[in-house]
């Protein structure tokens, strides 16, 4: 399942953007379709163009999203339950579903079964995807009210580096998961999931036009590599 609602706001109409010529929720679909490992690969929307967008390049749209979980306020987990649920009222029963992001040009369709295999195999019921920082966050610092800067970890003031744990992020992805965690709001950060461990150079956030800049470079520059 790709969230993908009409409303950006930072980025106009952001999820069929062109991204290197073609709508960047392209990338998701077609990564979700090379993978296999789907029966259905269905958008989330509320928007007719977005829907129009998702079928030409692969996917279905089996319902229009409702405008309660469609505006700022709805999370990501509300729209999955609400497809969840959807499903289970037509009969249709869900053993594993992957959400994955629309504007996700990175993702591919290795990461994406690494992720069904490690829910498959293992007893894990989630499965996302994951990078190392860069830095050691534990040597974060604030600054304060009048410019000073102080540290949000000080116990590691002196720890060195190489003794200092390493952090990981989500890489905002994939997430997949079994229906009932989902439906009950089981915590994806927990023992309960399984990180995939991605490049961050196959990583960007793209919630502003500077992202937007940023993930075409960088989208150049690997694949210039490949």
């Amino acid at each position: 399942m790709i969230p993908a609602r009409g409303g950006s706001k930072r980025i106009p109409r952001k999820n069929i953007k062109l991204f290197h010529g073609k709508p960047i929720i392209a990338y998701s679909i077609e990564a979700a379709i090379a993978s296999g490992c789907f029966d259905k690969i269905i958008v989330s929307t509320d928007d007719a163009e977005i829907a129009k967008v998702a079928q030409q390049y692969g996917a279905e749209v089996p319902f229009m999203r409702p405008g309660s979980i469609a505006d700022d306020y709805a999370t990501t987990m509300d729209v999955i339950k609400h497809a969840i649920g959807w499903y289970k009222a037509h009969d249709v029963e869900v053993e594993a579903l992957c959400c994955m992001y629309a504007t996700a040009p990175f993702l591919t369709a290795e990461l994406i079964c690494a992720g069904y295999e490690a829910l498959s195999i293992g007893s894990f019921q989630y499965a996302f995807s994951a990078a190392v920082y860069d830095y050691p966050i534990q040597r974060a610092f604030k600054l304060n009210a009048n410019g000073s800067a102080e540290m949000l970890m000080p116990e590691y003031v002196n720890t060195r580096t190489q003794d200092l744990d390493t952090a990981y992020y989500d890489a905002a992805q994939f997430y997949w998961g079994l229906p009932d965690a989902f439906l009950t709001g089981l915590s994806m950060f927990s023992e309960h999931s399984y990180a995939v461990i991605i490049p961050s150079s196959h990583v960007q956030d793209i919630d502003t036009e500077d992202d937007w800049s940023k993930a075409e470079r960088k989208y150049a520059s690997l694949s210039s590599q490949s």
